[in-house]
């Protein structure tokens, strides 16, 4: 992949647009939420971002995260680290599946099926399609995924710029008040806080495909910065301008956009808002298969993980972790959202940990690697990981109180965690010690 394709690829790795965003400034209000979504980027984004510019810039290997965490700290820790984004993308990727067909449901003609679109057998058979669509697409390689994103960054944010421009006429012809600071619960405040920074993370995954990235040392930290300055403009400015119009975020929920729409550009407009809330959620994920498809991969060749995981096609594309992940992701289909998001922040958030320790251990046992990009002195690279881990440890406190079923989702989050250390030793080091010494042998 290019510069540019990257970028985009990368965009849809962390956003994918405005669409999702609704429960930030339905639950604390525009206020409330245009800080969260200005100070978040600086302790939550911002760090990571500059993390992994240095990471992928000096060490741009397929594998990306694992294998930083691997060399840092040994192969038990990177396959700690390989085993918590694989467990939370089991959850992560059940998210963009369930976008697709809540704004699917949006469609009048279909309005006759709404209850078969929003649970049963048709809610599950379009997210089941969206996983194997996007499956295929991934064994087509990294470029094909590359320009599809490219293309649905376009097509997608299209409508919005219709939306934003129609809103600022409305704020200026009508003058309406525009409502600031809304009642909100404490419970509201917090989902909002949980659900932008899950709209501001995955700045990672870009990382695993750098064997597959034209000139990585230059275009990783470019890439960086540039999707970062996207995904907070397509944020904050389409909420800017839904304010100035005047309109209440009372109730305001994901998949509310088209009801604004249709209040400002009519049918058409809140169509397109449909249609790019759908490509949404299909490009999210189709940009996350490339993704998290090459972890397994990454740890077959180490040994990690069974050799035939690591069995590519003629274009180079790990075939059989497509095809397992694949299988994985669409038994999760039917958790619910905020419960996902918590899930899914706890184990991402525990992986993006050990990526800022090993950005220090590497900057202690490997001072001469080169790095082309570097962040900051020794003192700035120690600092970076403070915002994330304050953070995170907010999300932990969180979703103490959130189950899934009779299960605490703190508790079950843990338990998938603590199963790693488990299966390195039951599997991942027998494999590798049998692996080295086959390679002994030869």
């Amino acid at each position: 992949m290019s510069i540019f394709p990257l970028i985009a690829a990368t965009y849809f790795m962390v956003s994918g647009g405005p669409y999702g965003i609704e429960d930030i400034f339905g639950g604390a209000g525009f206020g409330a939420a245009i800080l969260i979504l200005l100070i978040l980027p600086f302790i939550w984004s911002l760090p990571t971002t500059l993390m992994i510019g240095e990471l992928a810039s000096a060490i741009p290997a397929e594998g990306g995260f694992y294998i930083w965490v691997r060399r840092a700290m040994g192969p038990f820790w990177g396959y700690q680290e390989g085993w918590l984004s694989m467990s939370a993308s089991i959850f992560d990727m059940a998210l963009y599946p369930a976008i697709f067909v809540l704004y699917l449901s949006k469609f009048k003609f279909l309005s006759a099926y709404s209850n078969d679109l929003s649970s049963g057998w048709m809610h599950y058979s379009l997210m089941l399609l969206v996983v194997v669509i996007c499956s295929l697409w991934n064994l087509r390689g990294a470029p094909s995924v590359g320009r599809g994103a490219v293309a649905l960054f376009f097509i997608l944010l299209a409508p919005f710029a219709i939306f934003v421009a129609l809103a600022v006429w409305h704020g200026f012809t009508l003058h309406p008040a525009i409502h600031w600071t809304e009642t909100h619960t404490q419970a509201g405040l917090s989902t909002a806080i949980l659900v932008a920074m899950w709209n501001y993370m995955g700045w990672d995954n870009a990382s695993t495909v750098a064997g597959e990235v034209e000139n990585p040392q230059r275009n990783y930290p470019r890439a960086m910065v540039m999707a970062a300055l996207l995904v907070a403009i397509t944020y904050i400015v389409p909420m800017l301008a839904m304010a100035f119009a005047g309109f209440s975020t009372s109730s305001f929920a994901t998949g509310d956009w088209t009801n604004v729409a249709e209040s400002l550009g009519g049918p058409f407009l809140a169509l397109a808002i449909v249609i790019g809330g759908s490509l949404t959620g299909f490009g999210m994920f189709n940009a996350l298969v490339l993704s998290y498809t090459r972890l397994p991969m990454a740890m077959a060749e180490d040994g990690m993980l069974p050799a035939a995981i690591a069995r590519r096609n003629s274009r180079g594309v790990p075939w059989v972790s497509v095809l397992l992940c694949g299988i994985a992701w669409a038994l999760a289909l039917n958790l619910s959202f905020e419960r996902l998001i918590s899930i899914d922040l706890i184990l991402y958030g525990s992986s993006l940990i050990l990526e800022f320790i090993a950005l220090i251990l590497l900057r202690i046992r490997e001072p001469n690697l080169k790095r082309p990009f570097r962040a900051g002195n020794f003192a700035f690279a120690c600092a970076l990981g403070v915002g994330p881990t304050v953070l995170i440890g907010y999300a932990l406190y969180a979703a103490r109180d959130e189950k899934i079923g009779s299960t605490s989702s703190l508790i079950l989050a843990t338990a998938v965690a603590l199963l790693g250390p488990l299966l390195y030793w039951l599997m991942a080091a027998p494999l590798a010690r049998r692996k080295l010494a086959a390679t002994s042998t030869d």
